[in-house]
């Protein structure tokens, strides 16, 4: 397959690209696209063959649900009958944004969209060019992250091209994604609001706009190959590097000992080591292969860069990464959660 590459950063000079994309998504095609969380890869969400070749595209297993993404609110009753009060105080206060809803679905939506569950995740992206991509097809766009499966998610146009190019129709290419981590996914369709997935969204934005809020414990494990994942992320491996991934979690100062007496090992055994640590750290290691993802102050800007941090690892064909955890609050829990999937929980607590 032949991947067709539109760069745009400047939406009205790029009018006649957008279009050009939103038409291979109305006929069918699949469509690369950057959101502020990461790139997606788009098909049209009610149309079960296109949403077919999402999953080939990525090698994704079909009882993965997907989130589909819209650009006005009244394209919600495309999708969903049934609409709460909780959920409208959701969508004012955080759409356009990184929050997915999980409603009761129409019988419209195909069930390889939802994983045959009586529920859809919904989102409408704040990207300007996700949104007028959308707009423009006149669809609902169902759209995982645009990587193959089990990788790290996609926040910039050369990570989609490193994995999908030859495997997709279109690659829409634009700035790096701001949030960096996929979004929030918030279960409305019960009494009390559960996250399924943790994200931009954190639980304390949630409870401050609606006053209560739960989460799902099976975010913090690995689900059985039984059960049936309620959100994208639940279930399998993520977000995972190439190289063996470990977290080391505990006072600061531990972890710097713990990871050097490892890293040491490890190159002692003949295997290639990086160190995934912190500005306010990374002077302690005498790891030639060492990257930090920001200051510890500043979560938001740590989550943003992982994705990133754990490709260019790749980039180096490291055999294995040994990171430092982070506070699990904020933002943090979102990071963390990512952390964990990428490292099939493989944790040291010292």
């Amino acid at each position: 397959m032949e991947t067709q590459i539109f760069d745009i950063i400047d939406i009205k000079k790029s009018a006649a690209l957008i279009q050009n994309a939103a038409q291979i998504l109305r006929r069918g095609g699949t469509v690369a696209f950057p959101t502020e969380t990461v790139y997606g890869l788009g098909a049209n969400a009610l149309d079960a063959e296109a949403v077919a070749k999402i999953f080939e595209a990525k090698g994704r297993p079909s009882d993965n649900p997907l989130i589909v993404h819209i650009s006005e609110k009244e394209a919600l009753f495309q999708l969903t009958d049934s609409v709460s009060e909780v959920a409208r105080a959701l969508i004012d206060a955080f759409w356009p944004g990184p929050l997915t809803l999980v409603l009761p679905k129409r019988s419209t939506v195909p069930a390889c969209v939802t994983a045959g569950l009586d529920t859809v995740a919904v989102r409408m992206p704040s990207h300007p060019v996700a949104r007028a991509l959308i707009e423009a097809s006149g669809i609902p766009v169902a759209a995982p992250s645009a990587n193959l499966s089990g990788k790290p998610s996609p926040t910039d146009a050369d990570h989609v091209i490193h994995d999908l190019s030859g495997r997709v129709d279109a690659i829409v290419c634009g700035k790096p994604s701001d949030v960096g981590l996929e979004s929030t996914v918030l279960d409305v369709t019960g009494s009390v609001p559960m996250i399924l997935r943790p994200g931009g969204v954190t639980r304390e934005d949630i409870i401050r706009c609606v006053g209560m809020c739960d989460v799902d414990p099976a975010i913090e494990k690995q689900l059985s190959s039984e059960t049936a994942p309620k959100s994208p992320g639940m279930k399998y491996t993520h977000y995972a590097p190439d190289a063996e991934l470990i977290i080391i979690n505990g006072e600061p100062d531990q972890i710097r000992l713990e990871i050097t007496s490892r890293q040491k090992a490890l190159e002692e055994k003949g295997l290639k080591v990086g160190i995934m640590t912190c500005d306010e750290h990374i002077d302690a290691y005498t790891c030639l292969l060492k990257k930090s993802l920001g200051s510890r102050t500043d979560l938001s800007g740590v989550a943003s860069r992982l994705f990133s941090i754990l490709r260019d690892f790749d980039k180096e064909h490291v055999d294995v990464i040994l990171a430092e955890g982070y506070p699990r609050e904020g933002i943090g829990h979102a990071l963390m959660n990512r952390m964990l999937k990428a490292a099939g929980h493989h944790v040291i607590n010292v």
